[in-house]
């Protein structure tokens, strides 16, 4: 797909979004690839790292433990200040830093998290399907190992020095589209 077309899609599907999406770059979540695209379309540049999405594949419904699709927005960024692997719990960074990133035991959330907020009314958006409400993340984890596999519990892993890389250059408001 060229990303010309991706935009012309998001423009299309959300005459209101919060900001145009080719004013700023894009995310785009390719689940079938298991990778995570930065599109800045303006300034032609791309770049790609590997995820981990749902090991239950992908769907809207709250509690489904998936990956939810359509156009999202990154609402909020956390932990802007925190050192590489801190690991979060409710948001919050709770002081301990991961000690190992082979960890298959837990689905920690490390390093930096962008939270997700779904764009389409009765698709990722409100009722059961509010993504905002299901906490659904791009965020770093202690199971390295394991990206480029589906094994998460909905949300979009990263390695940590992706995802810090990646949180640098995002803004509130960002497009993020998952397929």
């Amino acid at each position: 797909m060229r990303w010309q077309q991706l935009n012309r899609e998001i423009a299309d599907k959300l005459s209101a979004a919060p900001v145009p999406a080719n004013e700023r770059p894009i995310i785009l979540v390719d689940c079938a690839t298991q990778r995570l695209h930065w599109i800045d379309v303006e300034d032609d540049r791309h770049q790609s790292y590997p995820i981990s999405t749902a090991r239950k594949g992908m769907g809207n419904r709250l509690d489904s433990f998936m990956t939810p699709v359509g156009i999202h927005r990154v609402c909020q960024k956390i932990g802007g200040d925190a050192p590489s692997g801190m690991i979060f719990e409710g948001r919050v960074p709770i002081g301990q830093i991961v000690s190992s990133f082979d960890n298959r035991d837990k689905d920690e959330i490390t390093s930096r998290i962008l939270w997700l907020d779904g764009l389409e009314e009765g698709v990722n958006k409100g009722g059961d399907n509010d993504t905002y409400a299901r906490y659904i993340y791009i965020h770093g984890t202690s199971d390295e190992q394991r990206i480029g596999q589906a094994v998460s519990a909905g949300c979009i892993r990263m390695k940590n020095r992706d995802v810090i890389e990646l949180f640098d250059a995002v803004m509130v408001d960002d497009i993020v589209v998952i397929r």
